[in-house]
C-alpha cells in the first residue's frame, strides 16, 4: 500500500531561485510536449511516443541556444514532466471511452507561469537523499532544511517538491507500507457506528454523540473579506498586488489547513474506536448548487468520507456507504415505520405508530447503521482490505496544503 508523508521545507534564497528554475523548466517541457501532441493531431499524424518526445524536447533541446538552460536542472525533473503529460492523455482517453470513473476529463492544457501551485518530482534515479543532518539533498538545488514531524517508516521511492499558492514549500514522499503492520497498530474492537453528516452538527453518531461543526470558513469570513477587498484595490501587475494576493492565499490556506486537521483527527478517532462504520453517500455536488453551497463547502463532507475510506482500508476496518435515497430521516428507528418526509426545520418528531420521540439526526444515524447491516453484527462487517493508491491527505507537518497529521 502506498501513502504520502509530507513535510514543510524551508529553502534559503539561493535554493528558492534554483527551485524556481526547476519549476519553470518542468513547465516548459510539459507545454512543449502538449504542443507536439496537438500539432500531430491537427496534422493527422500519429502521436509521438514518449521516447521521441524525450529525445526531441529534452536531449536535443539542451543542445540548442533557445533551450540550453534546460541543462541547469536535473534531467529527472524534465523526464517526470513528460510522464505527467503521458498520464494526462491516458486519463483523458480513458475518460472518453468510459473506462475511467468520475467526471469526464478534458485534454491536458498548457501550464501558465502565473499558476500559483507548482511542483516537480524526483525519483530514485535523481540520486536525492536525506542527509545526516536531516536536510533533504536535491540535485542541482542543494541541502534544503526540513521540519520533520515524524520519522519515515521506510525508505521513500520518490519525493515531490511543492510550492503552494501561499508561497510555502513542501516535500511529499511516497512510502510503501506493510498492511500487516498497519492493521496491527489498531487494537481489535467489536464496536460499530452509524454517522449522520449535517450542517447544524458536523456529525451525529448512532451512540448519541454530537460533534459540532467548526465552521472554519464562516469564522474567517471577516478577515478574508478584508484581505480580498485590499487585493481588489491594488493595481494589476504591481508588487503591492502580489503582496495582497499572497495575503489572501495565506488566509485561505489557514482555513483549509484547520479544516483538514479537524477531518484527520475525527476520522482517525472513529477508525480506531470502531470496527465497522456506516455513512450515507451524500449528493455533495447537487447540494453545492443550492443556497446551502457555502456551508456545504465549509463542512467538507467528501474530504472527510474519503479519509474514512482509505484509513479503513489501511487499518483493516470496514466502511459501508448506504444509498443517498435511503429515507433515514423519515423512518422510525424503533419500529421501522416510514412517517413521511419532514422539512429541515423539524429537528425532533414523534412516531405516529409507536409514539417514540426522535431527535432527527440521531434517528438518522441509527437508520444509517441499520441500513448498512452493522446494527446486529458483533464485529461490524467482514473485513476486506484492498490495495489503495497513494493518498494526498496523509500524514505530515502542520500546514501541508493536502494533508496534516493522520495518526
Amino acid at each position: 500500500m502506498q501513502l504520502r508523508y509530507s513535510f514543510r521545507l524551508y529553502p534559503n534564497a539561493a535554493q528558492q531561485a534554483a527551485l524556481a528554475r526547476a519549476f519553470g523548466c518542468a513547465r516548459v517541457v510539459f507545454n512543449d510536449a502538449v504542443r507536439a501532441r496537438e500539432d500531430a493531431r491537427q496534422a493527422g499524424r500519429p502521436f509521438p511516443t514518449a521516447g521521441e518526445l524525450s529525445r526531441k524536447l529534452v536531449t536535443a533541446a539542451k543542445q540548442t541556444k533557445e533551450r540550453s538552460w534546460l541543462g541547469e536542472v536535473s534531467a529527472v525533473v524534465l523526464q517526470q514532466s513528460l510522464r505527467d503529460v503521458e498520464a494526462a492523455y491516458r486519463n483523458f482517453f480513458a475518460s472518453l471511452k468510459g473506462a475511467r470513473k468520475g467526471p469526464r476529463l478534458g485534454p491536458p492544457r498548457f501550464k501558465s507561469r502565473k499558476d500559483q501551485r507548482q511542483s516537480i518530482r524526483f525519483t530514485a534515479n535523481a540520486r536525492w537523499k536525506i542527509a545526516d543532518g536531516g536536510r533533504l539533498d536535491l540535485p542541482k538545488i542543494g541541502a534544503v532544511k526540513v521540519k520533520w514531524s515524524r520519522a519515515l517508516p521506510t525508505t521513500p521511492t520518490s519525493v515531490t517538491v511543492i510550492k503552494d499558492a501561499a508561497g510555502r514549500f513542501f516535500a511529499s514522499f511516497v512510502i510503501d507500507t506493510d498492511p500487516a503492520a498497519d492493521q496491527a497498530r489498531m487494537p481489535a474492537t467489536d464496536r460499530t457506528v452509524g454517522i449522520d453528516l449535517g450542517l447544524t452538527h458536523f456529525a451525529v453518531l448512532s451512540d448519541g454523540t454530537k460533534i459540532d461543526s467548526p465552521r472554519f470558513l464562516r469564522r474567517a469570513e471577516k478577515k478574508l473579506k478584508k484581505a480580498q477587498r485590499e487585493l481588489s484595490r491594488k493595481q494589476k501587475g504591481s508588487k503591492n498586488r502580489a503582496k495582497a494576493r499572497l495575503k489572501v492565499a495565506r488566509a485561505h490556506a489557514k482555513v483549509a489547513d484547520a479544516r483538514r486537521e479537524f477531518h484527520h483527527q475525527l476520522s482517525t478517532r472513529l477508525i480506531s474506536e470502531n470496527q465497522g462504520i456506516a455513512v450515507e453517500d451524500l449528493a455533495v455536488v447537487g447540494l453545492t448548487r443550492t443556497r446551502l453551497a457555502k456551508s456545504v463547502h465549509d463542512a467538507g463532507w467528501a474530504s472527510f468520507v474519503n479519509m474514512l475510506e482509505y484509513k479503513a482500508r489501511r487499518y483493516g476496518r470496514t466502511l459501508v456507504k448506504i444509498g443517498r435515497f435511503e429515507p433515514t430521516s423519515q423512518v422510525c428507528s424503533t419500529c421501522g415505520v416510514n412517517d413521511g418526509p419532514k422539512p429541515l426545520n423539524v429537528r425532533e418528531w414523534t412516531c405516529s405508530a409507536c409514539g417514540s420521540v426522535h431527535d432527527r439526526d440521531h434517528n438518522a444515524a441509527l437508520n444509517v447503521k441499520t441500513a448498512a447491516g452493522l446494527a446486529v453484527s458483533a464485529c461490524g462487517a467482514p473485513v476486506r482490505p484492498e490495495s489503495v493508491l497513494a493518498q494526498r491527505e496523509e500524514t505530515g507537518s502542520h500546514g501541508f496544503p493536502t494533508g496534516n497529521r493522520a495518526a
